[in-house]
């Protein structure tokens, strides 16, 4: 073997969800579009024929046994009248630190990369969403105005 040539590297085998079941990213972003299309009062049907694929695809997509295709997931967002990122907010170690491939980056010698900072926009959380959902409920305009007042009473004690 001359200088130039490498020893016989092993190549790592591609990780399936048949060894380690479904990758909690895909599963988490599979119960945002749940929840986002449930708000939405949408049906797996209707999202479907929406972005133009089968209801099954869709069902597949929610628990996170099929992984949505980026281009598929900006048709998904834009269907449902959210950024992107809404399907990865609330994401976080306890979920990543599952991932099968989280070592990946320290394996091929990727170590020191800062991480930018992730600001999350309190208009594009979830709860955010049923706040408002919840408030435009309320029958009675006085009813609203209460529950205004009390929330910005709630808040000026901090």
């Amino acid at each position: 073997m001359t200088q130039t040539q490498r020893p016989f590297e092993r190549r790592r085998q591609p990780i399936t969800a048949k060894e380690y079941g479904p990758d909690p990213v895909d599963v988490h972003v599979g119960s945002r579009l749940r929840l986002r299309r449930t708000l939405l009062g949408l049906s797996q049907e209707q999202l479907a024929a929406a972005v133009g694929v089968t209801f099954q695809q869709i069902q597949k997509y929610e628990r996170g046994s099929n992984r949505v295709s980026a281009s598929r997931l900006y048709d998904i967002a834009r269907v449902m009248g959210v950024p992107i990122q809404y399907f990865f907010e609330d994401i976080d170690d306890r979920i990543t630190s599952h991932r099968p491939t989280q070592n990946l980056p320290a394996q091929a010698g990727i170590t020191d990369i800062p991480r930018a900072p992730f600001e999350e926009d309190p208009m594009k959380k979830n709860e955010t969403l049923e706040l408002v959902q919840a408030y435009w409920k309320l029958p009675l305009d006085e009813q609203r105005e209460t529950v205004l007042k009390m929330l910005k009473a709630m808040g000026r004690r901090d």
